[in-house]
């Protein structure tokens, strides 16, 4: 990927962020509100994300950035970035081209239902 992009001092003076200096993202698909998954960014990952369109996370198994979609080709283009209340949670609001879940499925909670309103 290319040069190192910086946050705005504005955004990041307002994150909180883990030990390991990352922020929740929470995924939503961007018309319907369905909840597709849960990345982990970065202060790069979201200045790449904010400028380029595309959502850009940090990986946690691999120690490197990705971009969703440019292996797979199940591209998420970002429509809408919110930081909570408290600065410590992400909402991007994305276009998701496929699959969001690396299983293959829509979203990465169809899987396993926990509870269901009988």
């Amino acid at each position: 990927m290319g040069a190192v992009t910086s946050l705005d001092p504005a955004i990041a003076d307002r994150l909180k962020r883990s030990a390991d200096r990352l922020v929740p993202a929470v995924v939503q698909q961007h018309d319907t509100g369905e909840v597709l998954m849960l990345g982990w960014m970065d202060d790069e990952a979201l200045a790449r994300t904010l400028s380029s369109g595309r959502a850009t996370y940090w990986s946690r198994s691999r120690q490197e950035y990705w971009v969703k979609g440019d292996t797979s080709g199940h591209v998420q283009w970002v429509k809408e970035v919110r930081l909570d209340c408290d600065g410590d949670t992400l909402l991007v609001k994305v276009d998701q081209v496929g699959a969001a879940c690396h299983t293959g499925d829509r979203t990465c909670f169809d899987a396993d239902l926990l509870l269901a309103d009988a």
